[in-house]
């Protein structure tokens, strides 16, 4: 059976018909109350039963949500799917629902939610459904606003599905290059069919620990960690560890070395100064 992701858009994958019959299957409700539940373990609160005020990425028709509900939490979905969100509306008479493409970020003020969950929708993300969308700036973009709209502190639970181990490390490094910190939670990673992949994240610094995932006799996988930018660059002076790597180019591929360095650069979407005869050329000495 085809993935989802690589047979239409979302917009278009989840038409009227494949959103009721979403909705109404019994095993799809079961499947998206636990990943759920373990996706607001997974954010750590702190047992003192004060409602927080979350982001579902990816609502859907509001399955999700409807779990967050019934645990005590207030929260805001944003889809883009129409017909899942009429779905979903029909469901839950009040507001709080809006239909925006993740991958233009996320149209909220800086600072708003206590925490966010995503189940079964960052893959997406991954495919290009047309000759303007670009699966890594669409995830900086993803990653960058959401960023900005969480808490200090804050945590992000993204459940996902990846097609290929490449696939899984491109969306992980996309949340670190704009400065979470976090890693993998692989529920289960012995199993092929059971296996679920949780990226958490943190707006903030992460303990590699968490009291969640000692709650849960699940066999799960340690947190894998991918840190952020805050313990990237770490004390810029000083003595050099033994493991240290230099930067320079290795002798006598000066010109090699920075020509492949730039074509990296250009596959992440980044400007750099046109090649020529000059690139990599040895200076002269001083006098």
């Amino acid at each position: 059976m085809s993935r989802p992701e690589l047979t239409a858009p979302p917009q278009l994958f989840y038409d009227d018909s494949e959103a009721h019959k979403y909705t109404s299957s019994s095993r799809v409700i079961e499947i998206q109350d636990q990943l759920t539940e373990r996706a607001v373990e997974l954010l750590n609160f702190p047992d003192d039963d004060v409602p927080k005020f979350l982001l579902d990425v990816g609502c859907g028709s509001g399955l999700s949500g409807d779990r967050l509900t019934e645990l005590g939490h207030e929260w805001i979905g944003i889809d883009i799917s129409a017909s899942m969100l009429e779905v979903a509306r029909d469901r839950r008479k009040e507001s709080g629902l809006v239909r925006f493409d993740m991958g233009h970020g996320c149209p909220f003020r800086p600072g708003v939610f206590d925490g966010c969950i995503s189940i079964s929708a960052i893959q997406w993300l991954c495919n290009a459904d047309n000759s303007l969308h670009e699966p890594r700036k669409r995830l900086g973009c993803f990653f960058t606003y959401l960023y900005r709209c969480l808490k200090s502190g804050a945590r992000a639970v993204l459940q996902f599905y990846p097609n290929t181990a490449k696939q899984a490390e491109m969306i992980s490094t996309a949340a670190l290059r704009v400065g979470f910190s976090g890693g993998l939670v692989v529920d289960y990673p012995n199993s092929t069919r059971a296996k679920k992949y949780f990226l958490v994240l943190s707006a903030g610094p992460m303990a590699t620990e968490t009291t969640a995932q000692n709650k849960t006799a699940r066999a799960h996988a340690p947190l894998l960690n991918i840190s952020g930018r805050s313990n990237q660059h770490k004390q810029a002076s000083g003595p050099k560890s033994p493991g240290h790597q230099s930067t320079r180019p290795p002798e006598n591929q000066g010109r090699r070395w920075i020509l492949k360095k730039k074509e990296q650069a250009r596959k992440r979407g980044k400007t750099t100064a046109a090649d020529s005869k000059y690139s990599g050329r040895k200076r002269k000495d001083r006098l």
